[in-house]
């Protein structure tokens, strides 16, 4: 569904490339957790997806149409969630009455019970809303579009820690096989358990474009005491219960669960490993 081709992306007025001939592929049926430091294009990516942002070279495409040209045959398709919104004065309900239009799958049935998950009703007055109340109700009304490219940015700041989990459990519920979920993120314990696809990017390149299911098929995350450790740990960082380690997982050893940090940190501190 996406298909980013040898692409050049350098802001107005600035020298250093954000993308250097970069490419990439997204799938539907798929939830990709899009990791890096600050700085290397996390946001820039979402937005060039979206076609908010135009390329320098190469091409971003949205099947098959480059996404720049705000064709309204894809932009019904896409939804995307700044990590930074402000809503206008008025009611919910005739937020939804205005913006419903554009989205031919829009759902007042999801709408409804995303709120109703997340502990808000449909009669809101959208400012006077609190910045995590902003993000409930914003991302309800995304889930409701029923968008097949639904990009996220950030998508957990500003939510406590019940809605955290409720967010995981909401996006989960609302998903279907030909959707592509893209969600930007630092907090990778909010996502970790959501996310089928892990992207991490480095400047001007992508470290990493493994599904969940390859790294658990390649690497068990544990934790070893010093006198354990072997020439299989790839990576290890020092915690209160001993060492975090990230170990080459052979035929017989059992599946762990993910630790999307310590694979962060392994993949972006251990240039010598390929991934």
């Amino acid at each position: 569904m996406i298909d980013i081709d040898h692409l050049d992306f350098k802001y107005s007025g600035q020298k250093q490339l954000v993308f250097e001939n970069f490419s990439l592929h997204l799938a539907e049926n798929n939830i990709y957790g899009l990791l890096g430091k600050n700085g290397t294009g996390k946001s820039t990516l979402l937005y060039l997806i979206a076609g908010l942002l135009r390329p320098d070279k190469g091409t971003v495409r949205v099947d098959g149409v480059d996404s720049f040209r705000r064709s309204p045959d894809i932009l019904k398709e896409i939804f995307i969630v700044p990590e930074e919104y402000d809503f206008p004065s008025m009611s919910l309900n005739d937020y939804v009455k205005m913006n419903e239009p554009f989205y031919p799958r829009f759902s007042r049935e999801v709408l409804r019970s995303c709120l109703s998950d997340f502990e808000l009703t449909e009669s809101l007055r959208l400012n006077a809303l609190s910045m995590g109340q902003k993000k409930k109700v914003f991302m309800s009304f995304a889930l409701a579009a029923g968008t097949r490219l639904l990009l996220m940015d950030e998508p957990t700041n500003g939510l406590d820690i019940p809605s955290k989990a409720q967010f995981r459990r909401t996006v989960a519920n609302n998903m279907s096989d030909d959707r592509i979920l893209l969600i930007s993120t630092h907090q990778v314990h909010d996502v970790e358990s959501l996310l089928d696809h892990i992207l991490i990017l480095s400047q001007n390149s992508l470290l990493c474009d493994m599904s969940v299911v390859d790294i658990l098929d390649r690497y068990q995350f544990e934790y070893r005491m010093p006198s354990e450790m072997d020439d299989r740990v790839v990576y290890s960082e020092p915690t209160p219960h001993g060492n975090a380690v990230m170990v080459r997982r052979t035929d017989t050893d059992a599946e762990t669960s993910m630790n999307l940090e310590l694979f962060f940190n392994a993949v972006t501190h251990n240039r010598n490993v390929k991934f």
